[in-house]
């Protein structure tokens, strides 16, 4: 005899007697089915019973989004070593040899818009939104800092945001020592919130490499608008070179860039336009009536916003550059060969760039400030740190002038955290 219990689930092969089972009430729902089990013969048929077999429904599950009560900063990357790859270096490896095969194969490398020098006209209009709001970020952050104070450190790039600055030992220079990490705070300016990032201007990227020779002949513009104009941006004082037939490759050399032409002449160009770099910002822009204070903070903070998001938008597309081991940037399909690296180990490199593909906080840097609540409060201090958060330094300076705080920077902030005192700190796990 076979003892089944009724709560079982599922199918189960039998070999049984050709005669009928006996399923009689006085057994169904006791506690279980009594079957024949008979000696097998060669003449019996396969059968299939099912007991209690009910269809399985699938659980429905609501991805529910759980917000992040905390968020830390990203780790800072030790100077002694080199940038980590952004994409993964097997995946760089895979793509040079199947360059390579097609190339000893004698075929050419598949090139879309813009890797071929063409423009792509969904970009044209980001790139335009990207290049406003930039002038716009400049004159609203001048703007701002005739009413925030702005403390940085002349010994390290610390920077912060209050009527005063901090007492966090965490200074970085070269006479800390002496100083027992101790910032020494000067009054900041515009470079100092918003980091000026520049890069050679091209009139061809895809032409003659910069040597370090010719450096000079080359004219440094910011990067976000170099990225701009190699997207479409026409701008008079910084021509680019607009292509009408691709850009052929085979392996890693050039077979076709449709010729060298000859850049502009540069005596006949007008002087830069002052809208689009941070130098004298400060003083072309009179301090803010009281009333419009807040309506410029806002303002201010969405041209911030949509500036990342149009230059993190081309950047998946135009090709960007930086320097493994520097903070050195080009915009364009490959790096230049000027010798000016002076990071770790740049005498094995004579003083060459290690170029990879950048990030966005590379080309558009936020540099993290310490988040204070008062500005006119106690300064901070090092043993309450960790209940500290951070934000960008242009995110504060609006902020303390009226201006929403985005989402996306409140858990880094750590707005919901109570600083205690110190004598309570402690006490705390």
């Amino acid at each position: 005899m076979l003892l089944l219990s009724p709560p079982c689930r599922g199918v189960y092969p039998q070999s049984i007697a050709s005669n009928p089972v006996d399923f009689s009430a006085r057994g169904s729902y006791a506690l279980g089915f009594q079957i024949p089990y008979p000696i097998l013969k060669k003449d019996c048929s396969m059968r299939f019973v099912c007991f209690n077999q009910k269809p399985k429904q699938r659980a429905t599950f609501k991805k529910r989004h759980v917000s992040t009560q905390n968020v830390d900063l990203p780790p800072v990357l030790p100077k002694n070593k080199k940038k980590p790859y952004p994409i993964p270096f097997k995946q760089i490896q895979e793509a040079a040899k199947k360059d390579k095969k097609l190339a000893q194969l004698g075929i050419e490398k598949h090139l879309d818009p813009p890797k071929n020098g063409l423009l792509v006209p969904n970009l044209v209009p980001v790139a335009h939104e990207v290049i406003d709001n930039w002038k716009l970020l400049i004159k609203g952050l001048a703007q701002l800092l005739h009413v925030v104070p702005v403390f940085a450190c002349s010994e390290c790039a610390a920077v912060h945001v209050a009527n005063a600055g901090h007492n966090i030992r965490d200074c970085s220079g070269q006479t800390s020592s002496q100083r027992r990490g101790s910032h020494l705070w000067v009054k900041g300016t515009i470079n100092d919130v918003l980091i000026p990032v520049e890069s050679y201007h091209m009139y061809d990227p895809f032409g003659r490499r910069i040597k370090h020779e010719s450096r000079f002949d080359y004219e440094r513009i910011p990067a976000v608008v170099e990225l701009c104009v190699q997207a479409g941006v026409e701008i008079p004082e910084y021509p680019s070179r607009r292509r009408t037939q691709p850009v052929r490759m085979m392996g890693k050399r050039v077979i076709d860039r449709g010729g060298y032409v000859k850049e502009p002449d540069k005596a006949t160009l007008s002087s830069p336009l002052a809208d689009l770099d941070t130098l004298g910002a400060c003083e072309r822009y009179p301090p803010p009536s009281p009333e419009e204070v807040p309506k410029i903070a806002q303002e201010t903070m969405d041209a911030y916003e949509k500036v990342r998001w149009g230059v993190t938008k081309l950047m998946r597309e135009y090709t960007v550059k930086a320097c493994g081991y520097c903070s050195e940037v080009h915009v364009g399909p490959w790096g230049h060969s000027v010798k000016l690296c002076g990071e770790f180990k740049h005498q094995w490199r004579d003083g060459k760039h290690g170029w990879q593909d950048a990030l966005v906080e590379e080309l558009f840097p936020p540099n993290y400030v310490w988040h204070v609540r008062d500005l006119n409060g106690t300064p901070l201090t090092g043993n309450l740190k960790r209940f500290y958060g951070k934000a960008p330094a242009l995110v504060e300076v609006c902020m303390h002038s009226g201006a929403r705080v985005p989402k996306c920077y409140k858990a880094m902030m750590r707005l919901d955290i109570i600083v205690p005192d110190s004598q309570e700190a402690d006490m705390v796990a």
